[in-house]
């Protein structure tokens, strides 16, 4: 569902904690490069109980909000409906204000995710590996659904994040096996592998990046390079980062809230590397 695009409207990326959001970066570059003059982007720290009375008092000229955690879950009661897409992971990125009034929800995460790994050639993947069982981790069980012909291999550090892993991979229709995370280093030997940990995590898996290796998709953008990537890189193989991800997701939003499209996504990309930079 798209937004209206007119004169002075709004749109905002809530969460808690906030501040190191690039989103208001990306979305404010597109707006430029659109010649959106009258469009606005900011950042709001909102948590789960303070998100319900922060929708209601939203005026008209409001065009779309971008969520992170913890709210991706928490915002679908207050929606007039979800995507498919959205509804596939339980979790809304992105919610549009219509014409009519209506919330819409969708998640720009797990087609980002995929649009992000066309960019670097990766279109079709026999088998795959996941390293965490996180929220993210589901969603890019998601995207590969999409991609992937074969079996993926999460890595995890319980049983209870195994379980987790093997019930999306059911309701994603993804055959998913589990494997502990102290033989993590297995995992870099697949065709794709889809790092989804937070910082330093995979730190101590560098030294095991194989001769030869694949393609490497860590979310992280800052710090970057993670040790990980830069040892990827550095021995040849195919790296997306997390910044590719947020700046594909991005271009989805926007495109949804102002219903122009293609967004503009070098220049997004290149205001975000620029930000980062200055950090």
């Amino acid at each position: 569902m798209q937004a209206r695009a007119a004169d002075a409207r709004r749109a905002a990326v809530l969460g808690k904690p906030i501040a190191h959001s690039l989103s208001p970066v990306l979305h404010r570059a597109a707006y430029e490069e659109l010649g959106l003059t009258g469009w606005s982007y900011d950042r709001f720290e909102v948590d789960e109980a303070a998100l319900p009375g922060f929708v209601e008092r939203l005026g008209p000229e409001w065009a779309g909000l971008s969520l992170t955690m913890p709210l991706k879950r928490a915002v679908i009661p207050l929606l007039d409906g979800i995507s498919d897409t959205a509804a596939s992971v339980e979790a809304v990125n992105t919610v549009v204000f219509t014409e009519d009034g209506r919330r819409f929800g969708d998640n720009t995460d797990i087609p980002g995710m995929v649009a992000a790994l066309r960019e670097r050639g990766i279109e079709q993947v026999d088998s795959a590996a996941i390293l965490g069982a996180g929220a993210t981790a589901s969603s890019a069980l998601a995207a590969l659904a999409r991609i992937c012909t074969g079996e993926v291999v999460a890595y995890v550090r319980s049983e209870a994040r195994a379980a987790e892993m093997r019930q999306w991979g059911e309701r994603l229709d993804v055959e998913v096996r589990t494997a502990d995370w102290a033989d993590a280093a297995e995992a870099l030997r697949a065709p794709l592998v889809i790092a989804t940990t937070p910082a330093g995590a995979t730190d101590a898996l560098a030294h095991a990046v194989p001769e030869r290796p694949a393609a490497l998709f860590d979310v992280l953008y800052d710090p970057w390079p993670t040790e990980l990537a830069a040892r990827w890189s550095m021995i040849g193989g195919a790296v997306v980062s997390g910044l590719d991800l947020l700046v594909h997701q991005a271009v989805l939003q926007v495109e949804q809230m102002t219903g122009r499209t293609p967004a503009p996504v070098d220049a997004m990309r290149k205001a975000g590397e620029h930000a980062l930079a200055a950090r």
